[in-house]
């Protein structure tokens, strides 16, 4: 009680969660001391503690051991999300490969996610194109779409910003984690600009989707090349690299 006395809204979370299992986002106080949920339903302390209590016992750890659980700071997002998320804040995950940024896409809560930016949750998944930071048509619930279920605002056509500031925050996670394969989770703050949230040792497939392309080509292309550089911009610039290439190629099929 005493971690939050003093904030009106934060996010309580397992250490060792997935698929956003355990996350609940509190998005400001009720009458009696009563929690407000991002969905405007009201918990209790008593609630609240149950729920803290079955994250440090296991329940929504992977493999069901004792877990810890994470109090952070709750996002205030950055308007350029505001009509095509849903009460809730929208993050970008990046799939890093050996310090390289393969993919990217962009999640949306929706009414049926809670708020959460979680797929597995019913959140909307926007493909980003890497080179300028534009979003491109969205998965929900597996279903190409082209308009948010919820706001009916189209999906497709929206520039990040700091998206160049984002590219590099995901690849210098790679110096923290060192993991060969990683998802990396930005949020956009009103305030601070790009944030990292977390780091995921096993991200979700779904992106593929989102982007209407595969992975294991990106990665092969990586491995045949050999290419690995030391520092966070070069790895960018790289990326970069592969992606216009990409371009060209399909450009090229197109024409043929």
């Amino acid at each position: 009680g005493s971690i939050v006395a003093d904030h009106e809204d934060f996010v309580i979370k397992p250490a060792n969660g997935s698929g956003g299992n355990g996350i609940v986002v509190i998005a400001g106080r009720g009458h009696n001391g009563m929690f407000r949920k991002t969905n405007d339903t009201l918990v209790s302390v008593g609630e609240m503690h149950h729920h803290i209590s079955n994250i440090l016992s296991g329940m929504h750890s992977l493999g069901g051991s004792a877990d810890a659980c994470i109090i952070e700071y709750r996002v205030k997002f950055d308007p350029v999300f505001e009509h095509i998320s849903f009460r809730g804040v929208p993050d970008i995950r990046t799939v890093v490969f050996r310090g390289i940024p393969v993919m990217a896409m962009v999640r949306l809560p929706t009414r049926e996610s809670d708020g959460r930016a979680n797929l597995h949750q019913g959140a909307v998944g926007a493909g980003i194109d890497l080179e300028s930071g534009i979003t491109r048509r969205g998965v929900w619930k597996n279903l190409i779409i082209d308009n948010h279920p919820d706001t009916g605002v189209s999906i497709k056509g929206h520039s990040i910003p700091h998206w160049d500031k984002i590219m590099l925050l995901a690849s210098r996670c790679y110096e923290i984690a060192k993991l060969g394969y990683m998802g990396v989770d930005i949020v956009l703050d009103r305030d601070r600009g790009p944030m990292m949230l977390e780091i995921n040792a096993r991200p979700g497939l779904n992106i593929q989707m989102s982007n209407r392309e595969g992975l294991a080509p990106i990665l092969e292309q990586i491995m045949d090349a050999g290419k690995f550089p030391e520092s966070a911009e070069d790895r960018v610039s790289l990326a970069l690299d592969y992606v216009r290439k990409r371009k060209i190629a399909a450009a090229a099929a197109r024409r043929s």
